[in-house]
């Protein structure tokens, strides 16, 4: 009986005594992969990793889209690695929980000075006893900090996806938003290469020659700010990517997307956010472990340290002596209360974080939606009634402009009028993309449907330089 006692306690000693590697990122990767699609991988320098490192060259080799974006962050970004070396902290504190006290071996050995006498030998061999009984609770309190710290990294993992994300739709929008100041730029160009024909011919004012070359020179202005923003933009990527060297020559597949054809039923989506966000998981689960933990302390608050073990000794005039030892540390003044104060405070402070999270998450989630159907709403305008509208009265003005009834100045102005509309519509429909990503983002998964649309149509093309007999004839 006694033996088999002591097999189990072993057994129970040793149960969490290993570090296992992958252990808590694997948890991780299949919340992640639950909710985005897509693996992610800690990387420890293993053959394994190796491949991964081929993977994202293949990756990268491709054009690159936001999903595979997400990909090559998940994989790479130098952040979530580090924050998935605290899973290995996380864990060495639970194993740490798991075991029993090591047994303390003391002895003294006494030599008579002189003639006199023999040699006195003392030992003893005791152990902390309350860690037997205390073991499980202790176990249990490390296992729900272990399963919280698991959840709040995956929660960081799925806010570098909703950011890698976010930074490709403004990215992909940039791109084309130069292409759109490029196309300014060339009608303001024509537009002052005509005026400056017109004042040469004495038909216009120098007022209106300087104010045609003055738009002009903004427009350049204009395109080089927008250029540096575009490679501001690619930087943030490549960051959050945690791309250097000839990893940064990746290319794009595709221009910004229409939005979808319809939108995602949007019912249910506080509640939807309150059972599958990670951080709320994490919060709650938190709550869990500081009450077991307060639980803990409450139920050893009575007894002291307590050591048994076995003593030998030998005097130098008798027969050697053996038996048990009991040491018992009497509770009188310290019982713990400043702990269980403490605890109680942090338990209090854990359920208020909890009920902050939750309340927050909600209006989060109200307003997110609200941003996007709003959004939508504006840019189902832009297609369906300002740009068919400017695309009318290009026409009217080109009809006019053919039949010498208006110069080649208004034509352009409405030119420039339509870009700039095309552009309020781009951007309208880049919000609407990141304003989607965060919400799915603010939901802790994707919405239904997020496969992506065709790309958004291309932007009105220039105008075309004037016809020498036509300028004159419409001074």
């Amino acid at each position: 009986m006694k033996r088999a006692a002591m097999l189990s306690l072993a057994l129970l000693a040793g149960g969490c005594a290993s570090m296992q590697k992958e252990r808590g990122h694997q948890e991780v990767a299949a919340l992640v992969e639950a909710r985005t699609g897509l693996k992610t991988r800690w990387d420890q320098g293993t053959p394994e990793d190796a491949e991964v490192s081929r993977h994202l060259d293949t990756l990268l080799g491709e054009p690159l889209t936001s999903d595979r974006a997400v990909e090559v962050a998940l994989l790479n970004n130098p952040a979530l690695q580090q924050t998935y070396e605290e899973l290995g902290v996380s864990q060495a504190d639970m194993v740490q929980a798991g075991l029993l006290s090591n047994p303390v071996l003391s002895g003294s050995v006494g030599v008579p000075i002189g003639n006199l006498g023999v040699t006195e030998h003392e030992f003893s061999l005791v152990q902390e006893f309350v860690d037997i009984f205390t073991l499980p609770l202790r176990k249990r309190v490390a296992k729900e900090q272990f399963i919280a710290d698991t959840l709040r990294v995956a929660h960081e993992a799925l806010s570098t996806a909703a950011e890698v994300r976010k930074a490709f739709r403004e990215f992909q929008a940039r791109r084309q938003l130069v292409e759109l100041r490029r196309e300014v730029l060339l009608a303001a160009e024509v537009s002052a290469e005509f005026a400056a024909r017109q004042r040469e011919a004495g038909n216009i004012t120098e007022l209106e020659l300087a104010t045609e070359q003055a738009t002009a020179e903004q427009s350049r202005l204009d395109l080089s700010q927008e250029e540096l923003t575009l490679v501001e933009d690619r930087e943030h990527l490549n960051r959050l990517m945690g791309l250097w060297g000839p990893r940064i020559q990746w290319t794009l597949s595709e221009s910004l997307p229409e939005l979808p054809a319809k939108e995602a039923p949007l019912e249910h989506l506080e509640t939807t956010a309150i059972k599958q966000r990670l951080d709320i998981d994490a919060a709650r689960k938190q709550a869990s472990l500081m009450w077991n933990a307060l639980e803990l302390a409450k139920t050893t608050r009575w007894f002291g340290r307590v050591e048994v073990g076995v003593h030998t000794h030998r005097d130098s005039d008798g027969p050697r002596l053996f038996g048990p030892t009991l040491s018992l540390e009497l509770p009188i003044f310290d019982q713990r209360q400043g702990l269980i104060g403490k605890l109680e405070a942090q338990y209090r402070q854990s359920e208020r974080r909890l009920t902050e999270l939750s309340v927050n998450a909600r209006s989060e989630v109200r307003a997110a939606r609200a941003r996007l159907q709003s959004l939508r709403m504006q840019a189902e305008h832009y297609r369906t009634t300002v740009l068919p509208l400017r695309d009318k009265v290009i026409a009217q003005s080109q009809l006019q402009y053919n039949a010498m009834q208006i110069g080649l100045t208004p034509l352009l102005t409405a030119k420039k009028e339509q870009v700039e509309s095309y552009r309020g519509y781009l951007e309208t429909v880049r919000d609407y993309w990141m304003a989607r990503a965060e919400l799915e983002q603010l939901l802790g998964g994707r919405l239904p449907g997020s496969t992506e649309p065709p790309p958004s149509p291309a932007p009105p093309p220039a105008p075309a330089a004037p016809e020498h007999s036509h300028e004159h004839s419409h001074p």
